[in-house]
C-alpha cells in the first residue's frame, strides 16, 4: 500500500466571491481521502508563496474555519497573485519545493493563464520524472476561459465566479434604476462602469435586471464597435423617447487613450489606469449636451464586483465547491494534465455535470462573447444570452453568518510548513 502524499493548492489572478468555496472543495475532499492525500498546504499568495516556500498548513486548520470558506469572498484566506512563471529557474524552484515537502498533488485555481501554469508544471514534472499530479480548477469572473460558446461548448459552459458577478449587476442595475427614476429631473443620465477588459459577459449581465426591457437601459460592451459620438447619439435618442437613461459601459469600451497600466500577464488593469472610462463618458455627454434638462452622472464599481459575499449566487457557490471536489477526484483517478470543468445538460431545464478536459486545450484559451448574442442595435443583448445567464444568478440570498452585526469570515491560523530550502527571490523580482 502506497503512503499518502502531500498536497499544495494555490490561487492565481483576480479573486471572485466564490473562489474560496473551490478551495474548500479541494481541502474537504482531500481530507475525506486520508489513504491517498497527506498534509494539505496552501501556497500563500499563489505561486509566489510556493517560490518563497511559504506553505500554509491547511490540515492544521479547524474544521469550522474551513467550512466558513464557503462565505469568505475574494482571496484573503490564502492569498492570490499575478506572478507569471517565465523563467526555467522559477519552474525548477517549484519542483524543488514540492520535493522538499513530499508534494505529489498540485491544484491550481485560476483562469486562462493559471491553467497554462498548471499545464507547464505537469509537463516539467513529467520531463524530470517527478511524481506530481497537476490539476486545474477553473475560476474567473470574466467567463472567458474555454472555447467558443455556441450552446455546445466542449471545454466549459461557464466559470465559477461569473454567476455571482452577473448577480451583482442584475441587482445593482435594479437599484440604479430607482436612483435614476427619482433623480432624472436634474440627473437624467446615470453611467455605470462594469468590469470586462474586452469580453462583454459582465456588462451584458446588466440586462438580467430587466429581461422584459422596461427600463431605459443601454449596454455598451467593448464588442459593440461603437465610439463616443455614437454612444452620445444613442443616449440622446433614448432621452428624447423616455426622458432618462441608464448607461452600462464596459471598462474596455473604446474611449481613446486612458494611460493604462498592465499586470504581469499583459492584461490591462483599468482600475489602476490614469483615466476612468466612466468619467470619460460622463464628461463627453455633458460636453456635447444632453437632449434633456440636467447632467449625466456616473458610478464606477471596482473590486466590490468580485469581493462581496452578500451578492454571491447560491448556484455559483454550489458549483464552485463541486468543481473543487471534481478536481480532487480527477487527480486521484485520472492522473495529471486535466482541468475540472462544468458542462450544461441540453434542454430547457438548467442542469450541469462535472467532467475533465486536458489542460493543454484550456491553457491560454480565450472565449469571446458570441456575436449572435449582441443585439442588432449594438446596445443590448439577445434573449439567448438571457436564457444562458439567468440560471447562473440563482434565486436566493446566500446565508452569511453575522456576529455583532458583522460578517463572520474564515480565520485561518498562520501555521506554515518548516522551510527546508535556502531563501529564494522570484526571478521576475530581481534587478
Amino acid at each position: 500500500m502506497t503512503q499518502p502524499r502531500n498536497v499544495v493548492v494555490a490561487q492565481s489572478g483576480g479573486p471572485s466571491p466564490v473562489i474560496n468555496n473551490s478551495l474548500r472543495g479541494v481541502v474537504e475532499t482531500c481530507r475525506a481521502m486520508p489513504d491517498r492525500f497527506g498534509v494539505i498546504y496552501g501556497g500563500f499568495h499563489g505561486i509566489e508563496g510556493i517560490l518563497r516556500e511559504k506553505l500554509l498548513d491547511l490540515s492544521a486548520q479547524d474544521e469550522e474555519e474551513i467550512h466558513l470558506l464557503r462565505v469568505t469572498p475574494a482571496a484573503g484566506a490564502t492569498g492570490t497573485c499575478r506572478y507569471k512563471l517565465r523563467h526555467e529557474e522559477d519552474f525548477e524552484r517549484v519542483i524543488e519545493v514540492f520535493k522538499a515537502h513530499d508534494v505529489s498533488y498540485f491544484f491550481y485555481i485560476g483562469g486562462n493563464d493559471s491553467m497554462d501554469t498548471a499545464h507547464k508544471m505537469a509537463q516539467l514534472a513529467h520531463e524530470r520524472g517527478v511524481d506530481m499530479v497537476a490539476t486545474g480548477v477553473p475560476k474567473t469572473i470574466d467567463n472567458d476561459v474555454g472555447d467558443a460558446l455556441d450552446g455546445n461548448s466542449k471545454l466549459i459552459d461557464h466559470t465559477p465566479g461569473y454567476g455571482s458577478v452577473a448577480r451583482y449587476w442584475a441587482l445593482n442595475v435594479q437599484n440604479a434604476n430607482q436612483e435614476n427614476t427619482g433623480s432624472c429631473p436634474s440627473d437624467p443620465v446615470l453611467v455605470l462602469q462594469a468590469m470586462g477588459r474586452k469580453i462583454g459577459f459582465i456588462p451584458a449581465a446588466a440586462r438580467l435586471a430587466d429581461p422584459d426591457r422596461e427600463m431605459p437601459l443601454l449596454i455598451f460592451m467593448a464588442e459593440s464597435g461603437l465610439r463616443l459620438p455614437e454612444l452620445a447619439d444613442r443616449v440622446n435618442d433614448l432621452l428624447k423617447e423616455r426622458g432618462r437613461a441608464i448607461v452600462v459601459v464596459s471598462e474596455g469600451f473604446d474611449v481613446g487613450e486612458i494611460g493604462e497600466q498592465r499586470d504581469a500577464f499583459g492584461n490591462i488593469m483599468f482600475s489602476s489606469s490614469q483615466i476612468a472610462v466612466e468619467q470619460t463618458v460622463v464628461n463627453y455627454l455633458n460636453e456635447v449636451g444632453l437632449a434633456a434638462r440636467g447632467t449625466a452622472r456616473g458610478n464606477i464599481s471596482g473590486t466590490d464586483q468580485r469581493d462581496s459575499s452578500i451578492y454571491a449566487s447560491t448556484v455559483d457557490l454550489e458549483e464552485a465547491y463541486k468543481v473543487g471536489q471534481k478536481a480532487v477526484q480527477i487527480a486521484a483517478e485520472d492522473g495529471p494534465g486535466y482541468m475540472a470543468t462544468i458542462l450544461r445538460e441540453p434542454g430547457p431545464i438548467y442542469n450541469v455535470y462535472y467532467d475533465k478536459v486536458p489542460l493543454e486545450m484550456v491553457a491560454n484559451s480565450e472565449r469571446t462573447f458570441p456575436a449572435a448574442w449582441i443585439a442588432s442595435s449594438r446596445t443590448d443583448v439577445t434573449d439567448d444570452f438571457i436564457r444562458y445567464a439567468r440560471p447562473l444568478i440563482g434565486d436566493d440570498w446566500p446565508s452569511v453568518p453575522l456576529i455583532g452585526g458583522l460578517q463572520r469570515f474564515a480565520r485561518l491560523v498562520p501555521v506554515f510548513a518548516y522551510k527546508r530550502l535556502p531563501s529564494y527571490i522570484p526571478r521576475a523580482y530581481r534587478q
